[in-house]
């Protein structure tokens, strides 16, 4: 009923950019936040940065100063800037939305799409 589609990942030497992009489609009725999670191997998955339908955003310490999210509302689309690309930015990038279906309850739930992988090299 939902997909969030990613696009945008690759490889890139430090201090390179790369700039993510996730569409999210189906039966929405409302996006409340998107954002974008990371998973490197061996760790756990965690977050990058966030932003509500208002506009706030929220960043992880490690990007901060570095990467930029933003998000088209009237394109259900999230964007992470990624700047300054580190070799510890290295992992498979996922991304995240909270909405409620146009069917049901209108509960908002975590949706999640396939994954990226931003590899960055030294």
């Amino acid at each position: 009923q939902v997909q969030l589609v990613e696009s945008g990942g690759g490889l890139v030497q430090a201090g390179g950019s790369l700039r993510l992009s996730c569409a999210a489609s189906g039966s929405i009725f409302r996006i409340n936040s998107m954002g974008w999670y990371r998973q490197a191997p061996g760790s756990e998955r965690e977050l990058v940065a966030d932003t509500t339908s208002g506009g706030s955003a929220n960043y992880a310490d490690s990007v901060k100063g570095r990467f930029s999210i933003s998000r088209d509302n009237a394109k259900s689309t999230v964007y992470l800037q990624m700047n300054s690309l580190e070799p510890g930015d290295t992992a498979v990038y996922y991304c995240n939305a909270v909405l409620a279906l146009l069917s049901g309850y209108k509960v908002y739930r975590n949706y999640w799409g396939q994954g990226t992988q931003v590899t960055v090299s030294s």
